[in-house]
């Protein structure tokens, strides 16, 4: 390990990164924007109530969908494989985490602890949430990406919204 997306970041009792400021975050609904149809799943902090739209494709917010309701299927999806793999060799996923912000895509990790070594992998968002959600591991959000993403931009989205558009997932 520690080559290509996989990234060795350092032994038990170690921090991931000294003064990286991140917001703990829960999923807060999935919904389809009603301005151009894309699925988006809701992150939003408890404490400030700040939300956070990700907008996902329809087979990522399935993935989602799926965790949150508890839904199985008859044959392992891809999000489940991952965790049996990761739990057929006792590792642990530890958090998800929103890692940054570029040219409106979003960017993630997941954290991984496996014997004495931590990971963190590289990943889509909505993989990451949907993958966190299954191993019932917390998700965050870098304090910069909050920074970075345009709140007039969210406030502006959300005034347009109606109650019944946030689905009704409270995770």
């Amino acid at each position: 390990m520690g080559q290509g997306n996989v990234k060795w970041i350092g032994r038990k009792g170690s921090l991931f990164k000294k003064n990286l400021m991140i917001t703990q975050m829960k999923v807060r609904g999935l919904m389809i924007d009603p301005h151009n149809s894309s699925y988006v799943v809701l992150l939003q902090c408890e404490e400030s109530q700040e939300v956070l739209p990700i907008w996902v494709g329809k087979p990522e917010a399935s993935a989602i969908s799926c965790a949150l309701e508890g839904l199985s299927s008859p044959r392992p999806m891809t999000h489940d494989l991952m965790k049996t793999l990761v739990d057929s060799v006792d590792a642990k996923v530890l958090s998800a985490s929103i890692t940054d912000l570029r040219n409106n895509t979003y960017y993630a990790k997941v954290h991984i602890a496996y014997g004495n070594s931590f990971f963190a992998i590289d990943s889509r968002p909505s993989d990451a949430i949907a993958f966190a959600l299954r191993a019932e591991a917390p998700i965050f959000v870098s304090e910069d990406v909050i920074q970075k993403h345009d709140d007039e931009e969210v406030d502006r989205w959300l005034e347009n919204l109606k109650p019944e558009d946030f689905g009704k997932y409270e995770v």
